[in-house]
C-alpha cells in the first residue's frame, strides 16, 4: 500500500492499479478515485503547452455538437435565464459562447487561460466543467469549491470519461494524455455525490449532474 492520500476523498492509503512506461497509477480502496501520483505530474509550463496545442475553435461545428452533449441536458434542467460559470474554459470558450446565446449569463474561469479569480467568489444557477475534472491536481478541494458557489438547487455539469474496469483502463486512450491525473468511475461519483450531500444525475456515458440540495 502507499500513504499517498487519495486526492478526492482524502484517505490515507491508496493502492497501485496499473503503471505503464511513462507512470503510475493508484486507487483510492475507500471512493475508487483512480489518480497519477504527483511526482508525475507535468509542471504548470509544460502543462500550460500541452494545452495551447489544442485548437477547439467556438464556431467549430463539431466542437459544438460535442458540448451539446451537456448544453442541452442543462437547458432542460436549469432553463434560461439563469448565470452560471464555465470552470476550466480553455482558450476557446465555446460552451460558455452558447449557452450565453441560449439566453444565460455566463462567467468563465481557467487557471491559465482567463484567471479571473473574482468570479470564484459569487453564486450560480450552475457551473459547467467539460473535460476538466480528469486535470486536477486536488479534485477533493476544487469540487468543493465549485459546489459551494452553487445556489440551492443548482447544479454542477461535469463531463469527463469514466473508469470501467482495471483490464480496460490498461489500453484506454484517455490515461494517454499526460495532462489527465485524475479519473472517476459512477462508483466514486456516487460515493462522492453521498458523502457531500449533493444529489445525483448520469446523463449520458460521460455527462454527470451533480445538485445541491435545498437545506
Amino acid at each position: 500500500m502507499s500513504h499517498a492520500p487519495c486526492p478526492l476523498c482524502g484517505q490515507s492509503d491508496t493502492e497501485p492499479y496499473h503503471a505503464d512506461a511513462l507512470r503510475s497509477y493508484h486507487c483510492c480502496s475507500r471512493c475508487g478515485f483512480v489518480h497519477v501520483p504527483s511526482p508525475f505530474h507535468l509542471s504548470a509550463e509544460a502543462e500550460r503547452g500541452e494545452y495551447d496545442r489544442h485548437h477547439n475553435a467556438v464556431g467549430d461545428p463539431g466542437y459544438r455538437r460535442f458540448l451539446g452533449r451537456l448544453a442541452t441536458p442543462l437547458a432542460e434542467r436549469v432553463p434560461p435565464p439563469a448565470t452560471g460559470l464555465d470552470f476550466g474554459c480553455g482558450p476557446g470558450p465555446a460552451l460558455a459562447a452558447m449557452l450565453r446565446e441560449a439566453g444565460y449569463t455566463v462567467a468563465v474561469f481557467d487557471p491559465f487561460y482567463a484567471p479571473q479569480n473574482a468570479v470564484l467568489a459569487t453564486g450560480y444557477d450552475f457551473i459547467t466543467a467539460t473535460e476538466v475534472v480528469e486535470h486536477l491536481a486536488r479534485p477533493g478541494a476544487e469540487l468543493r469549491r465549485l459546489v459551494g458557489l452553487l445556489r440551492s438547487g443548482g447544479r454542477l455539469g461535469i463531463m469527463t470519461k469514466l473508469v470501467i474496469d482495471r483490464e480496460r483502463f490498461s489500453g484506454w486512450h484517455y490515461i494517454r494524455d499526460p495532462t489527465h491525473i485524475g479519473f472517476f468511475s459512477r462508483a466514486t461519483f456516487a460515493w462522492w455525490a453521498a458523502a457531500e450531500g449533493l444529489g445525483l444525475e448520469f446523463v449520458d456515458d460521460d455527462v454527470i449532474f451533480l445538485r445541491r440540495l435545498p437545506a
